[in-house]
């Protein structure tokens, strides 16, 4: 089991880190400095979770060890909580200035205490777990066209597009980012399915067509298994992106409002982008051309209500198309310049 990092307590007074040790000890581990020196070497030595700092402090005050903690890219996410008097409480902008979270007054209260840092520390898990799904969806969505024809880019192109359809269809912003973050793991079930079929430069036979099929449900059988939404919102989508309004797509033939509202609409931005950027076996699809095949499919391939809000959010989709028709040319540039 890995070690909990301690908490930071910084402050001259004996008194004042006796009584911080009484009231944090039973829950966290701790660390001591009695001055700025301290508390830096401190923060280096032992990676805290969270440093409670004295302002008034005899070598260098709070807000200069805060300023220092915060330049430090090893310290800098780390959270710290300035402990001050009454008398020094009116000048909290300089402390958020300096880069504090929050501001304890002396003589403390327990109860707060705890709250306060039980609380920050919260903070730091959340964003701990966000950075670390947001690390697991990278390498998924990868990992779901290592072997593919897809260039890189498109996963996060399409992902864009439907977190732009999402909040035209009325979608609320947390939920449209929780799509964004979804959808590049859309195929995630390629993993599954042999090199040969993946790569294989003509038409695939209808023996290969139907491994081709099984990817669907390769990818939510391994995206279910975790009990986060991004990751069941990914699942729900790797198992019906294939499926179409008029009840023709695979894997299981859905009709209409039977396929979640999610698949709708990245089956919909993922067809744009494959009809769109240019492939090793085709050019990109003047626009115009790919936005008839899209209207060709109202109430067939796709629902006619998201056709209507493709339409409205067209101005905004194209300004994400060129913004990571950008990134993919600098992309391709930086590759080119390694050789």
């Amino acid at each position: 089991m890995q070690q909990q990092a301690p908490l930071l307590i910084v402050d001259d007074e004996p008194q004042n880190l006796a009584a911080m040790r009484q009231v944090l000890a039973p829950q966290y581990p701790l660390v001591f400095a009695r001055n700025g020196a301290e508390a830096l070497s401190a923060t280096a030595k032992h990676r805290p979770a969270l440093v409670l700092l004295d302002i008034q402090m005899p070598d260098m005050d709070g807000y200069t060890v805060c300023r220092r903690l915060k330049s430090d890219s090893q310290s800098s996410s780390t959270p710290v909580i300035f402990v001050t008097s009454l008398s020094e409480i009116g000048n909290e902008a300089a402390g958020f200035e300096a880069g504090a979270v929050d501001y304890l007054v002396k003589p403390v209260s327990p109860s707060i205490v705890l709250a306060r840092v039980r609380t920050h520390l919260s903070l730091v898990q959340a964003t701990q777990l966000e950075k670390s799904h947001r690390d697991a969806i990278y390498m998924l969505g990868q990992a779901g066209h290592f072997n593919d024809t897809d260039t890189g880019v498109h996963i996060w192109r399409m992902a864009a597009y439907s977190a732009m359809l999402a909040a035209t269809s009325g979608w609320d912003a947390p939920s449209c980012h929780l799509l964004e973050m979804a959808a590049p793991m859309h195929d995630t079930g390629k993993l599954g399915i042999p090199d040969a079929i993946l790569r294989k430069p003509g038409p695939l036979t209808p023996e290969e067509w139907e491994v081709m099929k099984t990817h669907t449900r390769i990818g939510h059988d391994i995206l279910i298994r975790s009990e986060a939404s991004i990751f069941k919102l990914a699942a729900e989508v790797a198992l019906r992106h294939h499926e179409k309004w008029d009840g023709s797509g695979y894997p299981d033939g859905l009709a209409g409002t039977a396929i979640p509202e999610s698949a709708r609409i990245v089956s919909l931005a993922d067809v744009f982008d494959a009809l769109t950027m240019k492939r090793p076996y085709k050019d990109a699809w003047p626009l115009e051309k790919a936005l008839t095949t899209l209207r060709d499919g109202r109430g067939s391939h796709f629902e006619p209500r998201l056709i209507e809000v493709f339409d409205a959010a067209l101005p905004k989709l194209l300004e994400i198309k060129d913004i990571w028709g950008d990134r993919a040319e600098q992309a391709e540039h930086d590759e080119l310049m390694l050789f």
